[in-house]
């Protein structure tokens, strides 16, 4: 091959490794644009959710240094709000099976 061919290759190579380096610079430097802007964004909704938690924390004392009674109040409720949901599951059951019942009548 003649030296100006592999001239006109050479240049070729280093244009494409131009082009191909200033590209990849350009994305790069729009990503962390965008980057940027997401992490501004999940801060602040941090900060937010780290404020809330303070505003709430003050309210109550933690359970343990409560009276036993309010913890046996606590779970008196509790258990007794789990009875009440397995019956009204119970009762839809039953609803349920009472309308397949009737179904093919």
């Amino acid at each position: 091959m003649p030296w100006w061919i592999w001239l006109v290759l050479a240049l070729f190579m280093l244009t494409m490794i131009t082009v191909g380096l200033v590209y990849a610079g350009i994305h790069g430097a729009h990503s962390l644009k965008d980057m940027a802007h997401t992490g501004e964004r999940v801060g602040e909704r941090i900060s937010a959710m780290a404020e809330n938690e303070l505003s709430d924390q003050g309210h109550e004392a933690p359970i343990f240094v409560q009276p036993l009674s309010v913890a046996q109040e606590r779970y008196s409720d509790a258990y007794a709000q789990v009875l009440r949901r397995k019956a009204d599951k119970r009762n839809r059951h039953i609803q349920a099976w009472n309308r397949w019942k009737r179904f093919n009548n």
